[in-house]
């Protein structure tokens, strides 16, 4: 493990720009301290950088056996293209090695801190501050952002790689849109922010916002407060407008028919969503200026009502931030225009469109640039030297450094994660059934048993919970409490997959007839269950029936060919038949 880190350290160092040199592409010129900013990254991200996929990580197509033997084409055909091609590259250099995984997640947001390192350098030249402390302004600004502990879930979480992708690429459109030779930008500059900006939405949808972001900054900054910029920049607009109409189609569809985001999303209507949403802005805010608190899945609820006091108490200190910037945008007008950027930003996921999961930490990397737009405005006008706001500021990102190092310890296994997880929400069920699970797949099964418990005191248990839970008594030597757990689960769903766990438990107590039942009817509910017939080989094998069960294995493998415990006790079975006198 430590070799290939190495490795892959001695790659990435090969592509960073050398200290003191900058890298000039129209004006885009990057900070001779992005290998400072990358060795900076690595040391707080190092605790999960050896970590193993983790949560939704493993369903993700490159540990999909099925997906993996799919030409590019195949990986390329869902809505995210952009995000497969990266995984798909992942995979065919270095197969299911996480390092290499969370190192392209660390390089992208090493990347989409570079742009915002331009971006608000740019916004500051448009203010007027003088170069020397706008770098300085600029290189904190990047700096937070890359170091903020709030940022780990969308860093360390290698399914969260389509949030910082698409940031990078957003950011990126908007950094060329903020370096235009001239006020009017050309055909070239416009073909360039396009192209971005189409990479950023088919990695993540929640950039499609990203037109209104550059219709702000156009009126913010193009001169100033007037219209003027849009029409200069017909260029870009035009042809941003002809493919807006089928993006709408496109997202509207998605959003219709989806259950866990859209307007499809059992007992959420937008309604409660939005109310639910001006709670949990401030929530993120609170974590963002105050870094504690973090969960992987916090145990936050919807309002019950829409005159629940919370909501409408942030409903009100939001419309009131909004007019109190709107009325300052003339005398404040960078900071005036941070509030606004980060209200456009957090909209897609924070605001009338529901989502399943209410609050998740990483929603806040895309909007996270209006906030750092507000601070760096607020500090340009900080009365103070050089050297003593230069030390101050690199205090606060070492602070950062160590707080992002810390939680990144929390990514590094399963265990540790949930168990955060639940010491920071004890009532929240989920949070329990995937500390039992992470327990069972490292062999601590009386713990998982424990902790199945506990989730079915929290939440009544459905089909999946008994499942995991008999599977974990059975590991822990409970085959009595296993099979009482497949038996209530059977009562809500006799599925092959429970019965046919049935006979499995049945037979590893010796009791053959009872499990080649359970099979039978497992075979009845579903023929095509490829484990049943694993189940029943093991049975017959166990009875020293070894025909029968090198046929039993067959039958499985010519379902699921890549069944490696089918294809596994075959060869074993075989190997017992072969070894047998002829008589």
């Amino acid at each position: 493990m430590k070799k290939s880190r190495r490795k892959l350290a001695e790659r990435a160092a090969a592509v960073l720009p050398p200290a003191g040199s900058g890298w000039r592409t129209n004006r885009l010129r990057l900070p001779a301290g992005a290998g400072l900013a990358a060795v900076a990254l690595w040391l707080a991200y190092g605790p999960a950088l050896d970590g193993p996929f983790l949560f939704d990580d493993r369903y993700l197509p490159f540990a999909d056996p099925a997906q993996q033997r799919l030409p590019l084409a195949g990986w390329l055909a869902g809505v995210r293209p952009v995000l497969m091609l990266t995984f798909w590259l992942n995979y065919r250099l270095f197969g299911l090695e996480p390092l290499s995984y969370h190192a392209a997640n660390l390089a992208f947001h090493l990347g989409a801190g570079l742009m915002a390192f331009l971006i608000v350098r740019r916004l500051l030249e448009r203010e007027g501050v003088e170069a020397r402390l706008g770098e300085t302004l600029a290189a904190f600004a990047a700096g937070l952002f890359l170091l903020h502990p709030l940022q780990t879930e969308a860093v360390s979480y290698i399914a969260s790689r389509s949030e910082n992708l698409s940031v990078l690429l957003a950011y990126g459109a908007w950094a060329v849109f903020l370096s235009r030779r001239e006020e009017a930008i050309s055909w070239r500059e416009a073909a360039l922010v396009l192209a971005l900006f189409g990479a950023a939405v088919t990695t993540k949808e929640h950039t499609a916002v990203f037109p209104a972001l550059l219709l702000l900054t156009d009126y913010y900054f193009n001169p100033g407060f007037s219209l003027a910029g849009v029409k200069r920049n017909w260029r870009l607009y035009a042809p941003m407008a002809l493919a807006a109409a089928a993006g709408l189609a496109f997202v509207w569809r998605v959003l219709s028919q989806a259950d866990t985001a859209g307007f499809a999303v059992e007992g959420l209507p937008w309604q409660k969503y939005f109310l639910t949403q001006c709670q949990a802005s401030w929530i993120y805010l609170r974590m963002w200026l105050l870094p504690y608190g973090q969960n992987v899945d916090h145990d936050f609820r919807a309002v019950a009502s829409a005159a629940d006091p919370a909501s409408l108490a942030g409903l009100a200190a939001l419309a009131a931030v909004a007019v109190l910037a709107w009325r300052l945008r003339r005398r404040h007008r960078l900071a005036s225009f941070g509030v606004f950027v980060f209200l456009v930003l957090i909209a897609p996921t924070s605001s009338v469109v529901p989502i399943k999961d209410l609050l998740v930490e990483r929603r806040l990397y895309l909007p996270s640039i209006g906030l750092l737009l507000i601070l760096v405005a607020l500090l340009a006008r900080w009365r103070v030297s050089q050297a003593r706001l230069t030390g101050a500021l690199a205090a606060v990102l070492a602070a950062c450094g160590l707080l992002t190092w810390h939680r990144n310890h929390v990514w590094a296994s399963p265990a540790a994660l949930w168990e955060d997880a639940v010491k920071k929400a004890p009532g929240n069920w989920r949070a329990h059934f995937q500390l039992a699970y992470a327990y069972y797949e490292s062999g601590r099964c009386e713990d998982a048993v424990g902790q199945y418990a506990r989730a079915a005191e929290l939440s009544a248990p459905d089909v999946r919970l008994l499942v995991n839970w008999a599977l974990a008594a059975d590991c822990a030597g409970r085959p009595e409490e296993a099979l009482a757990k497949l038996e209530q689960a059977a009562a809500m769903e006799k599925s092959a997959h429970v019965l046919s766990l049935i006979g499995m438990v049945r037979g590893k107590q010796g009791r053959r007839e009872e499990a080649l039942e359970a099979l039978a009817a497992a075979e009845k509910a579903d023929p095509n269950f490829a484990m049943l017939y694993v189940y029943r080989g093991h049975v017959y094998a166990a009875s020293g029936e070894d025909a029968a069960a090198a046929r039993e294995y067959r039958r499985a493998l010519a379902i699921d060919p890549e069944l490696a415990v089918a294809r596994e006790s075959l060869a074993a079975a075989e190997g017992r038949l072969r070894q047998r006198p002829v008589r």
